[in-house]
């Protein structure tokens, strides 16, 4: 299944929604005491999904009215995860590309919820502070019960989810500074979207194609294979330190193609559309403003 966080213009609350080739199904016009959103299907556990696949199956089969989705509005993905986690140097040609480390402990660093985005949202930054705003094809992961200690071969059971991310960070920012959080946290800096869809929709994280394009350049193309630590790796990884609450959102690392690494270099600027792409989860694009 497809979840999308969606409202109508004028709406400023976006409502949990399952989406249908073109076509949006809100939940709470079809089962009594919905989930509000994603977080809250996720906590209700195994039990609550099989809940609403029953209702959505029931409501297909009655032909219920779907709303189309091009008079709807995306919200993020993601509304309001316990933690975001994100991976750096997760692929060996974008670590070569920034010149940094891959084979050393994996490179762990938090995004702060405000930089949530949605799909289509325009993202601004102050071009005072960055003039070096760069571009991230990610898979996002949303881990689906409590995982602590969990072992590789097991991992994949706690994913309830995956989503495209797009990790926009400010290289100037992030090179001066001793850490990656600020550089990657201005508000609007992490996109998610268009949709969640369930795991059961993804047999193979590690089999997944993700595409950058900016302006209508294709400047990343590449296989979630080529992860040098593969999704299971980094939630047995992850949950050895700390429990990875339900809901918690992963941004699993970036293929190679930065702008920050091109001769010359292609940062976002004021007017760029850049549009990422994961194969079988959706399109994720974002519109730039410098301020």
């Amino acid at each position: 299944m497809k979840f999308a966080h969606l409202r109508f213009d004028g709406q400023s609350t976006p409502r949990l929604a399952v989406t249908l080739g073109s076509g949006a199904l809100f939940l709470d016009e079809v089962m009594d005491e919905a989930p509000a959103d994603l977080q809250a299907l996720i906590e209700r556990g195994e039990p609550g999904l099989a809940h609403v696949r029953a209702v959505v199956d029931q409501a297909v089969a009655q032909r219920v009215s779907l709303t189309p989705l091009d008079e709807l509005r995306h919200a993020s993905a993601v509304l309001r995860p316990p933690h975001i986690l994100a991976v750096g140097a997760n692929y060996a040609a974008h670590a070569s590309e920034l010149k940094l480390r891959s084979e050393t402990a994996m490179t762990v660093f938090a995004l702060w919820p405000n930089s949530l985005t949605a799909h289509e949202a325009t993202t601004t930054w102050p071009g005072e502070i960055s003039q070096q705003v760069d571009y991230e094809a990610e898979l996002g992961v949303i881990i689906g019960k409590p995982a602590k200690d969990v072992s590789v071969r097991d991992a994949l059971d706690y994913v309830w989810g995956y989503t495209v991310v797009n990790d926009i960070t400010a290289r100037d920012i992030q090179f001066s500074e001793a850490q990656w959080s600020r550089c990657k946290s201005f508000d609007g800096f992490t996109p998610t979207g268009p949709v969640v869809v369930t795991a059961d929709e993804v047999p193979d994280p590690q089999d997944l194609w993700l595409t950058t394009n900016v302006d209508g350049h294709i400047l990343q193309d590449a296989s979630s294979g080529e992860m040098v630590r593969s999704v299971a790796e980094i939630i047995s990884y992850l949950s050895r330190s700390a429990t990875l609450p339900a809901g918690t959102l992963i941004s699993t690392g970036s293929p190679g193609g930065a702008g920050y690494s091109r001769k010359p270099p292609i940062f976002l600027r004021d007017g760029s559309t850049v549009t990422v792409s994961i194969g079988g989860i959706g399109y994720l694009t974002t519109h730039c403003q410098v301020i």
